[in-house]
């Protein structure tokens, strides 16, 4: 295992020497290193729970090293808060910012710093000309006025690297930050970054997906296991080499599907409408097939998958499963029915994360463990140990809590919940969004098991390679509308975007 190469010039923006933690038995960051030049955009990758989140969390004060340094521009660092880390000039953009809602984009900008004129007060037009400034200086246009209520996650994102920059931040790092945005919004965070990286800031850019990492950044670390594995120009590699160090092999099939024998319809929908979001879905999924519902962000797949589980309403149509018919907004009809459903956002849909593995396993079958009213740990534990087990889910122990745990391991574990249940349909929505590719296999790996075994699945995915790849037929859904039903044999990246941009007149004629 090599270590990153030693200075020669100047000392680097930013930079961790051999550095780890660990929370009791659990040993998240082994030895952890990365140097990131002022100047430069710096790709941080690896598979979920390589230790990424935990070398990030030292850097922001969040977490104080059990081990090794931290240096900032040659100085020895040991930050004891998230303010000190703020102080000495370090911003982390998150995938998820957390403004607050009912303030402007001034005032979550100057939170805690607005400038005050005359008898003290609070100079609003002061702070509204620098907002103002700052959008202008990133090249973005957002109303400094508005309310941060209602902004999309990428106006979001770009309210704290203004706030960052305000706060002369030299070290910014981007945590997952396109993983809820649209290929324009992605763009212009791209154009941002690099007018930051221009201006001789360092930027620490973490993601799974390559093609952005290729496009975006000069330099990537790979980590795997808690420990620095290399760093190596973007230039001087490509995508195969990368994987093959994240995962400590080469990856030969990302897509393991195999045959399946295809039996009769076990969901069927008919005429489902919703106003304003989708009109007249009718479809079927049989027995071990896998259908990919695919199309445009926006064009509502996941909608008419939350409709047919009962989570939303619909103002017409029918569901029925395996012949029975299931109730409109009823989960628990949905569930009765034999139906599961796997929502696309696995934190705050999916999981109760302040709960422990065992109990989140068993969350849905919870009311048949108990015995005489009382429900025990150890009958959550004995009932939740075999789907844990199944799912190759990595955690010490099922009363680890939820939250500690890498994003590939609790979407194994939502997904383990609602296998419990034992489904004759399961509905998965962004089956590997923000997983590593490796655990992408192992999930890819598990559908196609389910499929094999007689269950249906249908499954709502973003990525076209995913689509095509593990889907025996693949509804294309349109501004509401199912625009084509294309076998897996005709499923072609042509066949299905042309579907994808058909408009709704097309489709009803």
């Amino acid at each position: 295992m090599s270590q990153p190469t030693p200075a020669t010039g100047p000392a680097a923006a930013l930079e961790l020497r051999d550095v780890a933690k660990a929370f009791g038995a659990v040993v998240a960051l082994r030895s952890g290193s990365l140097r990131v030049e002022a100047g430069s955009i710096h790709a941080l990758v690896g598979e979920n729970g390589a230790g990424k989140s935990t070398l990030v969390k030292i850097v922001a004060g969040v977490h104080r090293r059990d081990a090794g340094e931290l240096l900032l521009d040659g100085r020895s660092m040991d930050f004891g808060s998230t303010a000190e880390s703020k102080a000495e000039g370090i911003a982390v953009i998150y995938q998820e910012p957390t403004l607050f809602p009912d303030l402007s984009v001034t005032e979550n900008i100057f939170m805690g710093r607005q400038p005050v004129g005359a008898g003290r007060r609070i100079d609003r037009a002061a702070m509204h000309t620098e907002a103002e400034q700052l959008f202008r200086r990133l090249g973005v246009h957002i109303d400094p006025r508005r309310p941060a209520l209602g902004l999309s996650i990428a106006d979001q994102q770009i309210i704290e690297i203004a706030k960052a920059i305000s706060l002369d931040a030299r070290v910014l790092i981007m945590d997952e930050p396109t993983a809820a945005l649209s290929g324009v919004e992605v763009e212009r965070l791209f154009a941002v970054a690099r007018s930051l990286r221009d201006e001789g800031r360092a930027l620490v850019f973490i993601s799974h997906r390559f093609d952005e990492v290729f496009d975006l950044c000069d330099t990537i670390t790979v980590m795997r296991d808690g420990s620095y594995v290399d760093a190596v120009r973007t230039a001087d590699t490509d995508v195969d080499s990368i994987v093959a160090m994240m995962v400590g092999r080469e990856v030969g099939d990302l897509f393991p599907k195999t045959p399946a024998e295809i039996g009769e319809t076990v969901l069927k929908v008919e005429g489902l409408s919703s106003t304003g979001e989708f009109h007249d879905v009718s479809f079927e999924v049989r027995a071990g097939e896998i259908v990919g519902l695919a199309g445009l962000v926006g064009a509502g797949r996941s909608e008419i998958a939350r409709a047919v589980f009962g989570v939303d309403r619909y103002d017409a149509g029918s569901v029925t499963l395996a012949g029975r018919s299931v109730k409109p907004h009823d989960p628990r009809s949905a569930i009765r029915a034999g139906m599961a459903f796997v929502p696309e956002d696995r934190r705050k849909q999916g999981l109760v994360t302040e709960s422990s593995v065992a109990r989140n396993i068993s969350g849905v079958i919870r009311g048949g463990l108990a015995r005489a009213g009382l429900l025990t740990g150890a009958a959550e534990s004995r009932s939740a140990a075999p789907w844990a087990g199944r799912l190759e889910v990595k955690t010490g122990a099922l009363d680890m809590n939820a939250a500690t745990m890498s994003g590939g391991n609790q979407q194994k574990v939502v997904i383990a919940k609602w296998l419990a249940t034992n489904p004759r349909l399961l509905i998965i929505d962004e089956p590997t969004r923000g997983i590593d590719v490796g655990t992408k296999a192992e999930v890819h790996r598990l559908l196609s098991e389910l499929a094999g075994q007689g269950m249906a699945i249908l499954m709502i995915s973003s990525e076209l390679p995913e689509v095509l790849g593990m889907a025996d037929r693949v509804l294309v859904v349109c501004e509401g509308r199912i625009t084509a039903d294309i076998p897996r044999d005709e499923a072609t990246p042509e066949n299905v975007m042309r579907a994808a941009t058909r408009s709704s007149q097309e489709a009803a004629s």
